[in-house]
């Protein structure tokens, strides 16, 4: 029998008299090879770096094999690299690419399995007397913070003004993990995250009980983030954007009192309807007159008959869309503390509050690129830490594309994006005594790009 017909080999449809094989046995090779530009990335900001301070190790340091920023490292940098799933380390562990990512000792050997990172998830927030496995802990405040000094670290001179974007989304869980409940606006049982986003910027990703309310906990981070902000910038000026789950009387009267703008949506009601009913009749009559959609903008002072504590500028959009055979009237609002003088009714609306849509962008990247809603395991504070892990490779991607992918095609392209076309380099791997040579593919379409990612990244 021919070599080349035993059970490893893989058969394929000729090309003219050629056949077509394959086996894996092509030696020390990767997919990832475009990772590394990542550890530059890293080396230029500190990510992780600062990330791994916060954990702390209570194994005994002469059974350890496996420090735990190099297991840190492996982590951030598999989730960035599109593997989502613990159990993928079992192969990535053998990797050369990953032991250079994680900076293994020996480079050689096989970096930490599955098990180990396992360990490391679901170590509780105090390590026990006694315990033998689960012996990492972490400080959830301290990487609150590290996420904040890594957006002012980012800044080569204080900004005059930031806009702080809050979203909850949900996080469908598909098992009886802790703090799950089933919510009626998603129909479905799972968690409601809050996201904090200054631009692109991911200053805060909490993970809270599906039974919570949209504005749980806002009050809190928000307060948490302006201090550690003014601390470092104390003139900033600084507004809070975010859709009418946040219109709470608590939230807006705490921005008041701290000299925080705010510009939040204000849920429609029929008090609200009759306010504008003539300018919603007059948009009416502007759209059957020309066929098209119409909008007119109109400036409120309003309370609310308990809840809210003063009166508050309210802008209204009155439109209507002419869908279907009878058309629909489309009425909005928002609350602000921004006054007229300041901003007027129509650009407040257009152009300051209807911005926020692009931080759902943000999350997209999170939960579909970055596997933010792999929140699969049976602790709530275990879940919590992978929310973390996804947000420092957000952070981490974030920061190669806003260091060496600036003015180039992927200048704001979606992280999975910036993953099919600069990781996914295939190479052959040889490791010398003085070197790591990597043979990227010769084929590669995007080596141009790359390389001028690569020098961008070393004019850092």
């Amino acid at each position: 029998m021919h070599k080349e017909d035993t059970t490893d080999t893989l058969r394929f449809r000729a090309v003219g008299r050629r056949t077509v094989l394959a086996r894996f046995d092509g030696g020390t090779l990767t997919s990832d090879g475009g990772a590394l530009l990542l550890r530059e990335a890293e080396h230029r900001t500190g990510v992780l770096r600062r990330f791994a301070a916060c954990f702390t190790d209570h194994r005994d340091p002469s059974r350890v094999q496996h420090p735990v920023a190099a297991l840190i490292r492996q982590r951030v940098y598999a989730l960035a690299a599109g593997y989502e799933d613990l159990n993928d380390h079992e192969q990535l562990r053998h990797d050369p690419v990953f032991a250079v990512l994680a900076e293994a000792g020996d480079l050689t050997k096989p970096l930490a399995g599955k098990s180990t990172l396992d360990r490391l998830e679901l170590t509780g927030e105090v390590v026990r007397p006694g315990e033998r496995y689960k012996k990492i802990a972490v400080d959830f405040p301290a990487i609150d913070r590290v996420l904040v000094e890594v957006f002012l670290a980012a800044y080569s001179e204080p900004p005059q003004e930031l806009i702080l974007d809050l979203d909850a989304t949900d996080d469908p869980v598909h098992g009886a993990q802790e703090g799950r409940f089933f919510h009626g606006y998603y129909d479905e049982y799972c968690y409601l995250p809050l996201y904090i986003f200054c631009g692109e910027h991911l200053l805060g990703a909490r993970l809270r009980p599906g039974n919570s309310d949209a504005a749980a906990g806002a009050q809190e981070e928000v307060g948490r983030l302006v201090t550690q902000i003014r601390a470092v910038w104390p003139e900033v000026r600084l507004t809070l954007r975010a859709d009418s789950g946040f219109c709470r009387n608590a939230l807006l009267s705490w921005c008041e009192a701290n000299h925080v703008d705010y510009v939040i949506g204000l849920a429609k009601n029929e008090r609200l309807a009759t306010l504008i009913a003539g300018e919603l009749a007059a948009a009416e009559a502007d759209a059957r007159a020309t066929g098209e959609a119409a909008r007119r903008f109109v400036e409120l002072t309003y309370q609310t008959r308990e809840s809210w504590a003063r009166v508050r500028r309210v802008v209204a959009k009155a439109e209507y869309l002419p869908e279907g055979e009878t058309g629909k009237r489309n009425p909005r609002f928002v609350v602000t503390s921004l006054g007229a003088d300041t901003v007027a009714a129509r650009p407040l609306y257009e152009t300051v509050y209807c911005a926020r849509g692009d931080m759902e962008n943000r999350i997209k990247e999170q939960q579909l690129g970055l596997f933010a809603d792999r929140t699969s395991t049976t602790t709530f504070r275990g879940n919590q830490l992978r929310l973390y892990f996804s947000s420092i490779a957000y952070v981490l991607l974030h920061a190669l594309r806003r260091l060496a992918l600036a003015g180039t095609e992927l200048a704001r392209a979606q992280v999975t994006t910036i993953r099919l076309t600069l990781f996914k380099i295939g190479a052959r791997v040889r490791v010398t005594t003085r070197h790591v040579w990597l043979g990227l593919a010769s084929g590669c379409p995007y080596a141009e790009l790359f390389t001028r990612a690569h020098r961008a990244l070393l004019r850092c």
